[in-house]
C-alpha cells in the first residue's frame, strides 16, 4: 500500500475542508426525512381510500429509511465533532425510530465489517448462510435437503427480502441482552442501548394503544417495520454483494487495507432523490477508505478517490443502481468464487464465477 499516496489525498481533503463535520447539513436532513416518515403515518392514519393507506405506508418506508442512512453517519461518529451529539444522533435513529440496537451494530458493521469486507469466515454481512449459498465452495460442500433447496433459492431468496430488518433486530436484542448478563463484558452503552430500544416500545407501541386498538398498533408496527427490509437491503446490498465486489477466505495472508476496501467494494449511481435517501452509501468506497467523514462530502471527494485508485493500481468500480441489483441477486443463481488468499483475490477481479449454482451442484459431490 502506497501510504505517502493515502496521507497525501488526505492532506488534500483536509485543505478542502473535506474534514470538517457537516453537522447543521446532517441534522436538516434528518428532520427532513423524519417528517417524510411522520407525514406518512398520518396519511395511513386519517386516510379512508386503501390506495392512499398503502402510500401513505411507501412514504413513510421511504422516510425511515432515510432516517437510518443519515444516522449511519452518526455511528461512525461522523455527524459531529461533539461525541454527544453524535451518540444522541445515533440512538435516536438506530434503537429508537427501528429498535436496531446500536452496540449490535456498532459490533458488526463498524468493529469487524469495515476492517474485513467480504472477508468469508469474518465478515457476517456476506454470509447468508445457513439458509443460503452466496459462494462455490459453500454450494460444493452442501449435503442433504439443503443441497436440493440450493437449486432453487435464486427464486426464493428475492421472495424472503422483507424478513431482513426483523432479523437485524432479534439479533439486537440478543447482543445486548447477552452483554449485560455478562459482569466482564457489559459497558455502559449496553444499558443506554437497552433502555433506547425499549423505549421504542413505549412510543410505538404501548403509547399508541392508549389510542388505537392493540392488535391494530401490533399489526401496523410489524408492517412498517417488514416494509423496511426491502429498500434496506437495496440501499445496503449494491455496495458488497454483486460478483464485481469479490470474496476472500479468512486466513493469514498479507493485509492491504485500500486494496481490500476497494476490491470488495462498489459505488453505485443513483439521481438526486436517491441520493438523499441513500445518505452517501451509494459511495462505498470513499465511505469504506475514510469512514470518519461525513457522507455530505463523498460526491466531491469521489472524483479524488477515482483519480487515487487509477494513479496506484486500485481497482474502483462504479455499477448503476439498477445493476447492482441485478448483480446482487445473481449471486444465488451464479455464486462467487471465494479467492483463498489476496493474491488470488488480485487475479480472479472483475471475473465472474464460471458455473452456476446447479451446474456447481451436479459437478460436485456432497462432503
Amino acid at each position: 500500500m502506497d501510504l505517502d499516496a493515502l496521507s497525501a489525498l488526505r492532506a488534500e481533503f483536509k485543505r478542502r475542508g473535506w474534514h470538517q463535520k457537516a453537522t447543521l447539513r446532517v441534522v436538516i436532513e434528518l428532520a427532513f426525512h423524519l417528517c417524510v416518515s411522520l407525514s406518512g403515518i398520518a396519511l395511513f392514519l386519517v386516510a379512508d381510500n386503501l390506495a392512499l393507506r398503502i402510500l401513505g405506508l411507501i412514504v413513510s418506508t421511504i422516510g425511515t429509511v432515510g432516517v437510518t442512512t443519515n444516522t449511519h453517519t452518526a455511528t461512525h461518529n461522523a455527524a459531529s465533532k461533539s461525541r454527544l451529539i453524535n451518540e444522541l444522533l445515533a440512538h435516536f435513529g438506530y434503537p429508537f425510530f427501528v429498535s436496531l440496537g446500536l452496540t449490535y451494530w456498532r459490533h458488526q458493521h463498524v468493529s469487524i465489517h469495515h476492517p474485513n469486507p467480504n472477508v468469508m469466515g469474518a465478515d457476517d454481512d456476506a454470509d447468508f448462510s445457513p439458509f443460503f449459498a452466496s459462494t462455490d465452495r459453500e454450494v460444493t460442500s452442501s449435503q442433504g435437503r439443503f443441497r436440493k433447496w440450493l437449486r432453487y433459492q435464486w427464486i426464493t431468496f428475492p421472495m424472503l427480502v422483507w424478513v431482513h430488518s426483523y432479523i437485524r433486530q432479534i439479533k439486537s436484542w440478543n447482543h445486548v441482552i447477552t452483554m449485560l448478563r455478562d459482569p466482564e463484558r457489559r459497558r455502559l452503552a449496553h444499558l443506554t442501548d437497552l433502555l433506547a430500544m425499549c423505549l421504542h416500545i413505549v412510543v410505538w407501541f404501548v403509547i399508541p394503544s392508549f389510542f388505537f386498538p392493540w392488535t391494530h398498533v401490533v399489526l401496523f408496527n410489524l408492517i412498517r417495520i417488514g416494509l423496511l427490509g426491502y429498500p434496506l437491503f437495496i440501499v445496503l446490498a449494491p455496495g458488497h454483494y454483486p460478483a464485481a465486489a469479490p470474496v476472500i477466505a479468512k486466513g493469514d495472508w498479507q493485509k492491504d487495507f485500500v486494496f481490500m476496501q476497494t476490491a470488495t467494494t462498489l459505488n453505485f449511481r443513483t439521481g438526486r432523490l436517491g441520493g438523499l435517501v441513500c445518505s452517501g452509501l451509494q459511495y462505498q468506497i470513499e465511505h469504506h477508505l475514510f469512514p470518519g467523514y461525513c457522507h455530505v462530502y463523498y460526491r466531491e471527494m469521489s472524483e479524488h478517490v477515482r483519480e487515487f485508485c487509477k494513479q496506484n493500481g486500485y481497482p474502483y468500480q462504479t455499477l448503476g443502481w439498477g445493476e447492482a441489483l441485478f448483480e446482487t441477486f445473481r449471486i444465488f443463481y451464479r455464486p462467487k468464487h471465494v479467492a483463498a488468499d489476496v493474491a488470488e483475490l488480485r487475479a480472479a477481479l472483475y471475473k465472474p464465477p464460471p458455473m452456476t449454482t446447479v451446474q456447481l451442484l451436479d459437478s460436485s459431490q456432497p462432503s
